[in-house]
């Protein structure tokens, strides 16, 4: 089923603050008409069931969005379905989730009566003993994470300039002028996912997320990190045009955006690096890189290629530390695995399926 899950983001982020989540923009609990919440704890199930419910809801021909988990991302963290307004999203830590219209809107799922508790006092000790040292893993992470983002922003102080914000303003504002034509009746509303992550598997980037949904792309060959003012500018206009935007925040500066999807115009804006390039030809190709002072450029090269150097090693040893703290909850689920009821499980999905099928028409 994961080769089939094209739309896939995140909604969780390893950043140099720690984790930081999204999930309060899951789905507009406005608009939503059932969400349901799981709780449960490790191996109970809780991805396998999302992904039972992502793939009948495809089999009968709905769009799924699949938020993929930070720490794991083979595992989900939610699945979405936005033309019945359900999703269904674990909603334990570090990503609670509470209801907002409880028993109207959203209610809980408990897979955590699955366990067979009887069986699992026999590997108590084991339980309580394999986690040791699993936080402090995210913790080195963590700090590894933010040298590099001091070192990044190290390098963005020096290269953003008043001169270099107006050149990619008035760029953006060109690129608007093509593609946007017309205003719709009200401004288009934003909603923020993380198109990557940085995991245990490396720096990961959903570009086939961007496919599904853009045909049209713009790729913003970027460096040093310079994107953010001009995608400020492209969402402040599609938005004011009437269009509805996903803001895609960069991992390592949770409050800057990385990438800019504009779904009802079938058009992107992506930031590239040399170690995550555009995999096909893009529509536009604009090198931000060479809109900073050239001169400037020239006078910092051993400054720049000693940072960048040093932020993929500490960036590579962050991923290590998620490698071992991805181990560690590996024999944590391997423990508990053989004490789950998957029938029951099962069932549970085969109840949300039935549910959201009867919210149509």
């Amino acid at each position: 089923m994961e080769a089939e899950a094209r739309i896939c983001y995140y909604l969780g982020a390893n950043t140099p603050s720690g984790f930081y989540s999204l999930y309060d923009q899951l789905i507009d609990p406005e608009t939503a008409r059932d969400v349901r919440i799981l709780k449960g704890g490790p191996g109970c199930g809780k991805s396998t069931l999302m992904k039972q419910v992502g793939a009948a809801l495809e089999e009968r021909g709905y769009a799924v969005e699949y938020i993929r988990c930070s720490g794991d991302p083979d595992s989900l963290d939610a699945v979405v379905i936005p033309a019945l307004g359900a999703a269904v999203v674990d909603g334990t830590a570090p990503h609670v989730v509470e209801p907002k219209y409880p028993g109207l809107v959203e209610s809980y799922v408990d897979l955590g009566a699955c366990y067979d508790r009887a069986a699992l006092q026999a590997v108590g000790p084991e339980l309580k003993g394999c986690m040791k040292g699993y936080k402090a893993c995210y913790n080195r992470a963590y700090r590894c994470l933010t040298a590099a983002a001091q070192l990044e922003e190290d390098v963005r102080a020096l290269l953003v300039t008043p001169a270099l914000e107006a050149k990619m303003a008035k760029r953006a504002r060109g690129i608007l002028s093509r593609e946007i034509k017309g205003a719709g009746d009200q401004a288009g509303r934003a909603v923020q996912r993380f198109l990557g992550g940085i995991t245990w598997q490396g720096v990961l980037r959903e570009y086939g997320t961007v496919e599904t949904q853009c045909s049209k792309v713009y790729e913003l060959s970027d460096t040093y990190g310079l994107a953010h003012t001009m995608l400020t500018c492209l969402a402040a206009g599609a938005m004011a045009a009437g269009h509805d935007v996903v803001a895609c925040p960069d991992p390592l500066f949770p409050d800057r955006m990385a990438h800019l999807l504009i779904p009802s115009l079938s058009l992107a804006f992506v930031s590239t690096t040399p170690e995550l390039p555009w995999p096909h030809r893009p529509y536009r190709r604009i090198r931000l890189d060479a809109m900073a002072d050239g001169e400037l450029l020239r006078r910092s090269r051993a400054r720049l290629r000693f940072s960048h150097k040093v932020t993929a090693a500490l960036l590579e040893e962050a991923v290590d530390a998620l490698g071992q703290a991805k181990a560690m909850h590996d024999e944590l689920e391997g423990l508990y695995n053989p004490h789950v009821d998957f029938d029951q499980v099962h069932q549970r999905g085969e109840e949300i399926i039935e549910a959201f099928l009867a919210l149509e028409g």
